[in-house]
């Protein structure tokens, strides 16, 4: 046993997923990897008892759920042949794991980058290209495709799509998922990605009372531009009058 009087609370992610599809145990360890999180045995991550990383897990959880695995998520005050010591080492030795005070470190590209998405783009797609020419890759590239059986050149970073690096994770939404890996705080950005999300989850989770007048215009754009660059660029205006309308005070 743990001799340690005083330890630590910890969270514990443990999951069990099935043997199809195959993408999604690849997808899992990947996820888990960019959080920190510590493997101790077999199908069992540890984090420190956060806010961040219990919303993190619980995102996790949530998806592993959806694609048919199993997952639990519990608080250990201790654990059974690992110290406390011996799991902060462990930590520090890999990615940071969010602590009291600490985020996790945003992730990075490479300015100029082809990011990929779904042809036909509608609101998420549309929100999430503005977000990454305007806050993430200034230089970005875009490349629409077909939905499935697209495999990616070398370099090339996919969003909103089957098997993409940045897509929905849990109750999120694409836009909402590049705000948190990229750490944009903006709260103008926050409120566009609440409406972004209600329009594209359809959950009424925020009900702002602006999303059904931007609903109507985004529509707009999608009936009358029929090519995905020029819906970019119709809705990269709207959406960054949409950010001076959030960053005026008391707005957002």
């Amino acid at each position: 046993m743990n001799d340690s009087i005083e330890s630590s609370p910890w969270l514990l992610l443990i999951h069990q997923l099935p043997p199809k599809p195959d993408y999604l145990r690849v997808k899992v360890r990947r996820r888990l990897q960019r959080l920190g999180a510590v493997p101790l045995r077999g199908s069992v991550y540890a984090l420190p008892d956060t806010e961040e990383a219990r919303e993190d897990f619980q995102w996790l959880l949530g998806e592993i759920r959806a694609e048919g695995g199993e997952a639990i998520l519990c608080q250990a005050a201790f654990l059974d042949g690992i110290s406390d010591e011996e799991l902060r080492a462990r930590l520090a030795g890999g990615t940071p794991a969010p602590t009291a005070g600490v985020t996790a470190a945003p992730d990075a590209v490479r300015p100029g980058s082809v990011w990929v998405t779904r042809r036909d783009v509608h609101v998420d797609r549309m929100a999430s290209a503005w977000l990454i020419r305007r806050f993430i890759d200034p230089e970005a590239r875009f490349k629409f495709v077909a939905p499935r059986g697209y495999r990616p050149e070398p370099g090339e970073l996919r969003f909103d799509m089957f098997q993409a690096e940045y897509t929905h994770e849990g109750a999120a939404c694409t836009f909402e998922v590049l705000l948190k890996r990229f750490a944009l705080r903006e709260p103008a950005l926050r409120a566009i990605g609440e409406i972004v999300h209600d329009l594209d989850c359809k959950d009424a989770r925020f009900e702002r009372p602006e999303t059904a007048g931007i609903a109507a215009l985004l529509a707009g754009i999608v009936a009358s531009v029929p090519g995905d660059e020029g819906r970019l660029e119709r809705s990269a205006a709207f959406l960054e009058d949409l950010r001076q309308h959030f960053s005026t005070p008391h707005r957002a």
